[in-house]
């Protein structure tokens, strides 16, 4: 029986959305920090400093915020209810230190949701840049590197970015929904769709919990409790090949993942944005996929592209279904995503 006769022909709501729309709704996402914004997370940040504790360690309570806490819970219902991103600009990080920059961050990020570890040193601070990684290297984490990443999602429910440094040339942010893909695919492919609904394997790049396999095998796509959730990185899922007690990928499924990246590659479908120094981006994993293009770095090299990452896992989020333990280790609400291994000690470095 097809999984499609379960799940509405069309899905709707403001998660479904194309980036031409976006692109004329820039009031609904682009957010300027006014100055009252701006000192109440520099005052903030400073109480926390002050404390001379690890930035890892920040809470609500250690951070915290007067008028703009209400800001930060609007837009944790925008991230989770609604169109499922937003971008707050202005923040002056020019004057900053970069311990300055990150505690704001972090800050912010601790009114959302628990931060969670992104590698298997236990990073709650990541930071996004070319190490000169290789990029066909199975072992390399795309975002190490200066190449085009592909749509993708993270191993958490929001994605946040702060921007230190943009790129001389590139490296522009883009987001898609997953569910306006969905309705694409089900009016023109319903065929391939239903095959993105499959348990495929995806790499896990050499970052492997305890007793788990190389790689996980969470469907693309999933409906769990009347809502359509994406987890989705064609890089790992070609590099799950390598291992032989991997499921083989058929035609029809290189048929569908390929469709899925066309479409979701319309210029139509995703929104194309420019970070700038001091942009702090928030995107609900969940409904979006995201994506950045190849770039080239400034000269001289002291000044290369550089943002931070956080992923968080906020209250009064969706279920996820049994199959995402894999990644996640746990679905509990509020307690869920990142990336666990053996030793894991969770902390943020500034380097």
């Amino acid at each position: 029986m097809s999984i499609l006769r379960h799940i509405p022909e069309t899905l709707s709501g403001p998660s479904v959305w194309t980036g031409r729309e976006m692109q004329a709704r820039q009031k609904d996402w682009l957010i300027q920090l006014s100055d009252m914004d701006i000192a109440d997370l520099e005052s903030a940040a400073r109480q926390y400093l002050s404390l001379g504790q690890d930035i890892g360690d920040i809470t609500k309570g250690t951070f915290p915020l007067t008028h703009f806490a209400g800001h930060v819970a609007k837009m944790r219902e925008k991230l989770i209810h609604g169109i499922g991103f937003e971008v707050l600009r202005g923040l002056p990080i020019a004057s900053y230190t970069q311990e300055m920059a990150a505690t704001i961050f972090c800050g912010i990020g601790a009114h959302l949701g628990s931060a969670r570890s992104q590698n298997a040193a236990g990073h709650i601070l990541g930071h996004v840049r070319d190490v000169g990684a290789d990029a066909k290297d199975p072992t390399t984490r795309i975002y190490q590197t200066h190449e085009r990443q592909t749509f993708h999602t993270d191993s958490a429910d929001i994605v946040a970015l702060l921007c230190l440094q943009d790129a001389q040339q590139g490296g522009d942010s883009l987001l898609v929904s997953a569910e306006a893909l969905y309705n694409r695919m089900r009016a023109e492919h319903p065929d391939l769709l239903e095959r993105l609904f499959d348990p495929i394997a995806t790499d896990r790049r050499g970052e492997v919990p305890e007793g788990m396999q190389p790689f996980m095998t969470i469907p693309p796509l999933n409906w769990h409790a009347g809502k359509l959730i994406v987890f989705y990185q064609r890089q790992y899922i070609d590099s799950a090949q390598r291992f032989p007690e991997a499921m083989r990928l058929s035609d029809a499924h290189v048929q569908a993942l390929d469709m899925f990246d066309a479409v979701a590659n319309d210029p139509d479908m995703h929104l194309t944005m420019r970070l700038e120094p001091g942009d702090m981006q928030f995107v609900y994993n969940h409904a979006q996929l995201h994506d950045r293009t190849g770039f080239i770095d400034r000269r001289p090299p002291e000044k290369p592209r550089h943002l931070l990452r956080l992923w968080l896992s906020p209250e009064g989020d969706r279920p996820l279904p049994e199959c995402f333990k894999q990644r996640y280790g746990s679905i509990e609400i509020g307690d869920r995503g990142g990336i666990l291994t053996k030793g894991t000690r969770l902390h943020a470095p500034l380097d």
